[in-house]
């Protein structure tokens, strides 16, 4: 079995659907289960590119389904998982409204991809629109994938090494604003954080059907804090940017980088918390070191429930 992780470099549409659509139409040729996961506008635009064959694709619109990148590998894994034999996959996680905040999350993504799937009979093709996005991320994006496609052809590229990309993710530091309100927590405080947590989140404004989110997302962090990261956290909360955002700290250390984007079995005792966390909140971002580690979720006051 073979995985491929080819990045695709375009600059208009035309070069979008020459670069995309024989990939998916081979798919389809062998008899491969082919889905398409891009920001809308693309999306419209293969759909209409395809037009007899689009009912053979799942589409899946890349600015709901990863507008938290930590949600894009669970989601592509439990794809790939319906089937036996040879996927393939457009994944576009990367387009030019992504903001500084959430762009790490996607650089640690797209490295991540390349841990997640190795071994697996599986193509995941990555398309780069290079008019639109700034010389560091088409940079980032030849660290990550370890074969680049554009104008000339397909090249292997010379600068590969999602672990470096993992590592600098995971030491870019979290700060907190000076006015952010805090509380300490340590085993058997739960309630305590949960309580907090909610009342933080109708302070700022976060509609009822995704308090409980926020509240669930906080406690979830915290408990892992507490279990995994010497016994006791601080959770702190504070708004930015039309979100509401909650960082907790502790003294541990994250060893497993795929950690809250891997399946959980049934008869696992843990290994929900983060992967839960992933799918509540619209962006996660760690920081962690030897030294510790701080995890961040943002939820959008624009109250715009995941999906």
């Amino acid at each position: 079995m073979t995985f491929a992780h080819p990045a695709l470099f375009y600059s208009d549409e035309d070069s979008y659907i020459d670069g995309t659509v024989p990939f998916v139409v081979e798919g389809l040729a062998n008899a491969e289960p082919v889905a398409i996961a891009v920001p809308s506008a693309n999306l419209t635009l293969l759909q209409e590119a395809l037009s007899g064959f689009a009912h053979l694709v799942t589409f899946v619109d890349m600015t709901e389904t990863g507008r938290n990148p930590g949600r894009i590998i669970p989601e592509l894994r439990a794809f790939a998982d319906r089937y036996r034999g040879a996927v393939r996959i457009i994944s576009e996680p990367v387009w030019n409204r992504r903001t500084d905040v959430e762009y790490p999350a996607c650089a640690l993504h797209e490295a991540l991809v390349n841990y997640a799937f190795s071994g697996r009979d599986l193509s995941i093709l990555c398309p780069y629109d290079i008019t639109g996005l700034s010389h560091d991320v088409l940079a980032d994006a030849e660290k990550t994938h370890p074969v680049v496609i554009d104008a000339s052809g397909h090249r292997p590229s010379d600068h590969f090494h999602p672990a470096r990309v993992v590592v600098a993710a995971h030491s870019l530091p979290l700060s907190t604003p000076a006015d952010a309100v805090s509380t300490s927590v340590g085993a058997g405080a739960m309630a305590a954080v949960r309580a907090f947590a909610r009342e933080q989140a109708i302070r700022h404004g976060l509609t009822s059907d995704r308090v409980e989110d926020f509240a669930l997302a906080v406690t979830e962090l915290a408990t892992n804090s507490v279990r995994h990261g010497g016994g006791e956290s601080t959770v702190r909360v504070w708004t930015e940017s039309e979100s509401i955002v909650c960082q907790v700290n502790d003294n541990g250390h994250i060893t497993d980088v795929l950690a809250g984007r891997t399946p959980v079995h049934a008869n696992d005792p843990g290994g929900r918390g983060l992967l839960l966390v992933n799918r509540l909140a619209d962006l996660v971002r760690t920081q962690t070191t030897s030294s510790g580690t701080a995890i961040q979720v943002r939820f959008d006051l624009g109250n715009k429930k995941a999906t």
